[in-house]
């Protein structure tokens, strides 16, 4: 059964009372979502595959190409994350994401059409711009799909489209660059005559704009508040709740800030490391790391959904903060590929941090699910959009590139300017979410508001 509806451009409230929406359109819904989370990845990744044929086209260095794989993306993606929470927590959010999706598509077209370094600077800061409003509208939506105890698997799932998006956008470029050569686009408007990287580009701007008219055809689920209306916070409002709440809320973002350092620094580079440091094709790379990358990344998202409905089902108010202060120490195999001498085996570490970092983000949103009042989950998804691109995005790539041009000067050694750059990030991360779990044990004895959510749902 269907919860009720109101006027379609407005949000909508509905009680504790009311029936959740029915199954199918649920899961449609998650669907939707896991197709935007593929898209917004494989329009930010493209570059990672095509790192030397963009310099070699636009007369670039390492440091920056790592400016529009970070900076470029992420300026726009982390000033505009808390505006597009608080919008994703006011105004209606399929359209929202409607909006989003087709700024972030044109601009991954122009991305392709670029000729400077401004232009595709300026095309990446709207990419990062049309994808700021998708993780809020993601969350928030499933959230009023799901009860809480279920909310892990559509939460995984829409996780794992990002996670899989890596290694889809692996195989895509590869694919598309192959085609490309081979003359396969020769008779194709627009794309005759364009570069291959160029090719890539414009391609998948164009497939992600088939996921608007998807949008188009769902539906708003009510939001689900206990009362009859849903208070909107103001900005001042929610800065002051975490303020107060600072010392069980800064840690955790500050731990995923640092986890994704190594995180965006190393994909960034990885197949550039594997091309470069071990003489490898983007064949090879696209045959190796493609495939192990969606293994991992199908494992990771299902595996962090597991662990998180177990932990609201065990009683253990703690237990999603120990599973935080664990999980970063297991990506260091990865950050740590170069070291190993055969290209294959490099290449199956590499894709291993794909389901290491989906598990983490997948407890991490939870979390905050759990501990954020239901009328500002928008907004701390928002923020870790800000956290996560301003020292996470923007600074591991830049790191990375930055190292190999001014450090190192030899661009074959930029898989040890991933780990000098990982390896840090990922210890320092986890350190960050141990000391989150003893300030969530000290609220715990205070019962501070997000402890007494805590305990709601874990069932203690």
């Amino acid at each position: 059964m269907h919860a009720p509806a109101s006027a379609p451009d407005a949000p909508t409230a509905a009680t504790d009372t009311t029936p959740w929406p029915a199954p199918a359109a649920a899961w449609g819904m998650v669907g939707l979502l896991f197709l935007a989370g593929v898209f917004s990845v494989v329009d930010r990744a493209i570059l990672n595959m095509v790192v030397d044929p963009v310099r070699a086209d636009l007369g670039i260095s390492d440091a920056r190409i790592g400016l529009l794989q970070g900076l470029a993306f992420g300026l726009f993606y982390a000033c505009m994350g808390v505006p597009m929470g608080l919008l994703a927590d006011r105004v209606q959010r399929r359209r929202l994401l409607m909006a989003g999706i087709g700024l972030w598509s044109i601009a991954t077209i122009a991305s392709g059409l670029a000729h400077s370094f401004g232009q595709i600077f300026a095309a990446r800061l709207l990419v990062g711009l049309g994808e700021a409003a998708l993780g809020p509208c993601a969350i928030s939506l499933i959230a009023d799909l799901f009860a809480p105890d279920r909310r892990g698997r559509p939460i995984s799932l829409f996780m794992m489209g990002q996670s899989l998006a890596a290694g889809i956008a692996i195989w895509f470029t590869g694919r598309v660059l192959a085609m490309s050569a081979a003359g396969d686009f020769a008779g194709w408007p627009v794309l005759a005559g364009l570069a291959p990287w160029r090719t890539a580009f414009v391609l998948a701007g164009v497939l992600g704009l088939v996921v608007v008219a998807g949008f188009a055809m769902a539906r708003e689920p009510a939001r689900r508040q206990s009362g009859v209306t849903v208070a909107q916070p103001t900005l001042a409002e929610c800065g002051a709740w975490f303020w107060q709440n600072r010392s069980v809320m800064l840690p955790l973002y500050l731990g995923f800030a640092l986890v994704f350092v190594a995180a965006y620094g190393a994909a960034s580079w990885q197949p550039a490391m594997l091309m470069r440091g071990f003489h490898q094709t983007p064949g090879f790379v696209a045959a190796w790391l493609a495939p192990t990358s969606m293994a991992f990344s199908a494992a990771g998202p299902l595996i962090g959904g597991w662990l998180v409905d177990r932990a609201a089902r065990s009683g253990r108010v703690l237990s999603r903060h120990a599973i935080l202060r664990v999980v970063p120490l297991l990506a260091l195999p990865s950050a740590l590929a170069v070291a190993v001498g055969d290209p294959r085996v490099a290449a199956v570490l590499v894709a291993s941090g794909n389901a290491i970092y989906a598990v983490l983000g997948t407890v991490m949103l939870a979390t905050l699910q759990a501990i954020v009042p239901p009328r500002m989950r928008g907004t701390a998804v928002a923020l870790t959009l800000v956290f996560n691109t301003l020292i996470g995005a923007s600074l591991g790539p830049l790191m990375v590139g930055a190292i190999t041009d001014n450090v190192l000067g030899d661009p074959a050694r930029v898989g040890l300017s991933i780990a000098l750059v990982a390896v840090p990030a990922l210890v320092l991360g986890a350190i960050s979410y141990a000391m989150g779990a003893v300030a969530m044990a000290r609220a715990l004895t205070r019962e501070s508001e997000p402890a007494l959510l805590l305990k709601a749902a874990s069932g203690a």
